[in-house]
C-alpha cells in the first residue's frame, strides 16, 4: 500500500508538462463556469413590487393647541386685592365673584360725590325759589327784567351743577362696583396672575388678572403653513395629529380657517391655518405642541408602487418588442416570469409612492426597472446632464 502511494506522488514529478496542462485546464474550466454564472445573473430583472392599499397626499406642520375662546379678565380700578375666590383650574359661571379689591378709597369717593350732589341739589332749590319769587315780582312790576333774568340764569346753572354732581356720584358708585371682579363667561380659569395683598394699578392700562377658557372641550390649533403648500389647503379638509404627551394616540381635527394675513419667518412666507379639535375627553391641554398632518387628497384601496419604479427611461434593455412604447404611459411588468407591457396612468403622487391607474394590473405583478449589472437610467441621465469639467456632486 505504501509503495502505491509513493508511485502516485512521484508521477507528477516525472511528468511535469502533463501536470501543468491539467492545472491550466482546471483554471479555465473554473473561469468559464464563473463567467457563465455572472452572465446568467446579469440577465436577471430588477423589480419593484406593486401593492394595494390607501394613499394620502399630506402637508405636515406644527402648531400650538389653544382654547377656541379665551377671555382676559382685568381691573378698571386700582387698589389692593382683599380676597381671592378662585385659583388655577377653577370652574366658574358667568357672574361668579373672582376677587375683591379693598374698597375703602372707592367708598370714600362715593361719600364725597354724594355730599357734592346733596349740596348741588340744595343750591338748585334755593336758586329755584329766587327765580320763582323774582318772576312774580317782575310780573307785578316791582323789579327790573334784568334782575329776573339773572335769577333765572342762576337757577339754570344750579340745575347743571346737579346734573354734573349726579354723574360724578354715579361714576363713583360704578367704580365701587368694579372693586368686585366677576366672571364674564362660563369656563375654566387657566391662568391667575395676581395674589392676595397685591396692589393693582390701573392708571394707564388695564392689568390682566385672570385668563378664562370658555370651553375646554372645543380646542383649536394655530399652525403655520408655507406659501409653497398653502394652495393645497382648503376649509373642511381632514387633519390628524399627535402630541408628545400621548405618543401612541392620534387625534382628529378639521381645517376651519385659512387666515389671509401672512408672516415672514427666516425669509419664508407662512400663513396661519386654524384647525378645530374635539377635546371631549379633556386629554389635550392648552399650550401643547401638535404635530399636524393635513390630508390634501386621498385614494383608497388602489394599486401603488414606490416612486423609484417610474424612473425608467427606456424599455430597450427590457423588452425589444416594446421599443416603440412610451415609458410615460406604459409599464414593463414581470408576471409569472414573463415580461408584459401594460398601459397605465399616474394617479395620486405622494412623497414616497405613486398611484397606478390601470385595469391590466394583477396581484403579484412587479414593475421592471432594469437588469442586474445594467447601469441605471438615472445614472445615465445624470452623466449626460453633467457639465464639462465637472460640477457639484
Amino acid at each position: 500500500m505504501l509503495n502505491k502511494i509513493k508511485k502516485i506522488l512521484s508521477w507528477p514529478l516525472r511528468h511535469k508538462w502533463w501536470s501543468l496542462i491539467i492545472i491550466v485546464v482546471a483554471v479555465l474550466v473554473f473561469l468559464l463556469c464563473g463567467g457563465a454564472s455572472k452572465k446568467s445573473n446579469k440577465g436577471d430583472f430588477v423589480t419593484v413590487n406593486i401593492t394595494r392599499g390607501d394613499l394620502e397626499q399630506v402637508v405636515s406642520a406644527t402648531g400650538e393647541i389653544m382654547p377656541v375662546n379665551t377671555v382676559s379678565v382685568g381691573s378698571q380700578v386700582s387698589g389692593t386685592i382683599e380676597e381671592l375666590y378662585v385659583d388655577y383650574n377653577s370652574k366658574v359661571k358667568q357672574g361668579d365673584i373672582l376677587l375683591k379689591i379693598e374698597p375703602s378709597v372707592l367708598q370714600a369717593s362715593v361719600t364725597e360725590a354724594q355730599a357734592a350732589l346733596d349740596s348741588a341739589k340744595s343750591q338748585m332749590n334755593l336758586a329755584k325759589s329766587d327765580y320763582v319769587r323774582n318772576k312774580s315780582l317782575y310780573a307785578d312790576g316791582f323789579i327790573a327784567r334784568a334782575e329776573m333774568e339773572q335769577s333765572q340764569n342762576q337757577y339754570e346753572q344750579a340745575q347743571s351743577s346737579v346734573i354734573r354732581a349726579q354723574s360724578q356720584y354715579d361714576k363713583a358708585v360704578t367704580n365701587l362696583g368694579y372693586a368686585t371682579i366677576t366672571s364674564p363667561v362660563d369656563g375654566t380659569v387657566i391662568s391667575r396672575k395676581v395674589d392676595k395683598g397685591q396692589t393693582v394699578a390701573a392708571s394707564f392700562q388695564t392689568p390682566d388678572l385672570f385668563e378664562i377658557a370658555e370651553d375646554l372641550t372645543k380646542m383649536q390649533i394655530e399652525t403655520a403653513v408655507s406659501e409653497a403648500d398653502i394652495g393645497m389647503i382648503q376649509q373642511g379638509q381632514a387633519v390628524h395629529f399627535t402630541v408628545d404627551a400621548y405618543p401612541g394616540d392620534t387625534f382628529a381635527g378639521v381645517v376651519r380657517q385659512i387666515r389671509l394675513s401672512p408672516t415672514t419667518t427666516s425669509n419664508v412666507v407662512v400663513y396661519t391655518v386654524v384647525i378645530d379639535v374635539d377635546n371631549e375627553k379633556l386629554l389635550l391641554m392648552p399650550g401643547m405642541t401638535a404635530f399636524v398632518t393635513i390630508v390634501v387628497s386621498r385614494a383608497e384601496d388602489t394599486w401603488k408602487a414606490q416612486n423609484s419604479a417610474f424612473l425608467v427611461r427606456s424599455f430597450e434593455n427590457i423588452e425589444p418588442s416594446a421599443a416603440k412604447v412610451s415609458t410615460s404611459d406604459h409599464l414593463a411588468i414581470l408576471r409569472d416570469k414573463q415580461v408584459v407591457i401594460v398601459p397605465f396612468e399616474k394617479g395620486l403622487v405622494t412623497a414616497t409612492e405613486t398611484e397606478i391607474v390601470s385595469d391590466k394590473i394583477q396581484s403579484g405583478d412587479k414593475i421592471i426597472v432594469g437588469r442586474v449589472g445594467q447601469e441605471s437610467s438615472i445614472k445615465k441621465s445624470t452623466m449626460r446632464s453633467r457639465p464639462m469639467g465637472g460640477g457639484p456632486r
